[in-house]
């Protein structure tokens, strides 16, 4: 079949999003649930050789870590489609950052209010390099709740920033967090979006 200029398919606009946040915080589990391929992952077992490296304090049921990545893909609408990279967690693989960081439009910080400190880092990296993040509060089971304003005050974050709650196990959930990403980074480039 051969299209002419005006009838070739309209092929939707492909966004780069990360997944970041602490060790544990839930990264690998969004990207798998809202992704509608199965997800690339770069999980290995935790072994003895993290004891000392790795803090699992209040995850002692962790048994793998991302030493990579995760990819995954979600299509918004007819116009978007979002690539989700997820970042790893601990400190030692940092270096990864700069390159999965290098075209995305922003960033999803997951926060894990048991392990709350955990968050700044990713908070400074996309505050460092301008780049629009939204901070998504992960509802893990016997976890503590706060008011959405007690997080904000926590991670001294500007009121511009979105935070909100949701639980990176569900697709809706992990899917409204993309949203509000993506349209917050609209937001701060002014311009349009449809979702």
């Amino acid at each position: 079949m051969v299209f002419g200029r005006s009838e070739r398919p309209r092929l939707p606009t492909a966004i780069k999003i990360l997944i970041a946040g602490g060790f544990g915080a839930g990264k690998t589990t969004m990207v798998g649930a809202v992704s509608e391929t199965r997800p690339l992952r770069t999980e290995e077992v935790l072994t003895d050789r993290g004891v000392g490296v790795d803090d699992i304090s209040a995850v002692e049921a962790k048994r793998t870590t991302t030493v990579a990545m995760d990819f995954g893909r979600i299509t918004l609408s007819n116009d978007y489609v979002l690539y989700l990279f997820g970042t790893p967690g601990q400190e030692r693989f940092w270096f990864v950052w700069d390159e999965l960081a290098e075209g995305a439009l922003g960033a999803v910080i997951l926060a894990d209010t048991r392990r709350l400190a955990d968050c700044f880092p990713s908070v400074d990296y996309f505050e460092r390099r301008g780049t629009p993040f939204v901070v998504a509060v992960n509802c893990f089971e016997g976890a503590q709740t706060f008011e959405l304003d007690e997080v904000r005050m926590a991670l001294q974050l500007d009121p511009s920033i979105p935070i909100v709650m949701c639980d990176a196990r569900k697709r809706d959930s992990s899917r409204e967090v993309l949203i509000t990403l993506v349209k917050h980074s609209a937001r701060l480039r002014a311009e349009p979006v449809g979702t």
